[in-house]
């Protein structure tokens, strides 16, 4: 099942799938290690900022093996694309889905970039995803300014982008207060519009908010800080209480510390 079909499923069901970022091979095998336990599917995300670090063939083909090392169903996706080459890119190394995050723009320039990259993908039927309303991004202010019921469908039927990441109260990074999450708002967008809901800046939301999400309507639940603040925090202090050079012994609490941290997502969502 590609992972289009997989997100309409989960719309249907009520349920959603964990969509990660890894970083490098110990992050990825974090992931895939909780997601094996649990016998779960995982949607493993790449930002820009790591195909630059991994290279996009390095990334990708690092990933499909390790799904098959351990067993897991999952598919890989371009997080917060920014324009068509690199989309195109990834594309041709064989993604599952490509986000294009035009949200910064304005409504009508959403709607023209976002088609494009829906017409590009249309030939290798994978999942597009775009972003509709302000969710603020690391070090960017967290004001509230939600994704209206009435753009999100108008956007939907004008692109036919699949999946659509929505602003009801998240922000990505840690947040300075808790967040509170607008399900009713999320009901109204998810009844105005088809399109699988995904809801971004998941790292902090508290459990009981993510399983309101998840039931009304949210069918991919991103998560990238708090793996990268569990695994440097750990293999930080790693660091401080051994002398030993022997990566292959410093790293592996890290990948442990990634592991139970998405056990835990797992078993709320």
């Amino acid at each position: 099942m590609n992972l289009k079909q997989q997100l309409q499923q989960c719309s249907q069901s009520g349920s959603a799938l964990l969509a990660v970022n890894f970083y490098n091979f110990e992050t990825l095998k974090g992931l895939l290690m909780a997601a094996k336990a649990a016998n779960c599917s995982l949607i493993l995300q790449l930002s820009e900022s790591t195909l630059q670090y991994l290279g996009i063939n390095s990334a990708v083909n690092m990933a499909r093996v390790a799904l098959r090392q351990y067993g897991v169903t999952g598919w890989v996706h371009l997080d917060h694309g920014s324009n068509i080459h690199t989309i195109r890119e990834c594309l041709d190394a064989g993604f599952d889905s490509v986000m294009i995050d035009a949200s910064e723009r304005s409504f009508e320039e959403n709607i023209r970039t976002t088609t494009a990259v829906v017409r590009v993908a249309a030939g290798y039927d994978v999942n597009v995803e775009a972003e509709l309303g302000y969710i603020a991004k690391l070090g960017q202010e967290q004001t509230a300014s939600f994704t209206s019921p009435e753009q999100a469908r108008h956007f939907v039927e004008e692109t036919g982008v699949n999946a659509l990441a929505i602003a009801i109260g998240t922000a990505h990074g840690f947040y300075k207060s808790p967040p509170h999450l607008q399900i009713d708002l999320l009901k109204q967008i998810h009844a105005a519009t088809p399109a699988a809901l995904v809801l971004h800046g998941c790292s902090g939301v508290p459990d009981d908010q993510l399983k309101e999400a998840v039931k009304n309507g949210i069918t991919k639940v991103n998560l990238a800080t708090e793996t990268k603040n569990i695994f440097m925090k750990t293999l930080q202090q790693q660091l401080l209480d051994s002398q030993d050079i022997d990566l292959r012994r410093v790293f592996p609490k890290a990948i442990d510390a990634v592991t139970e941290l998405i056990s835990r997502k797992l078993s709320v969502i």
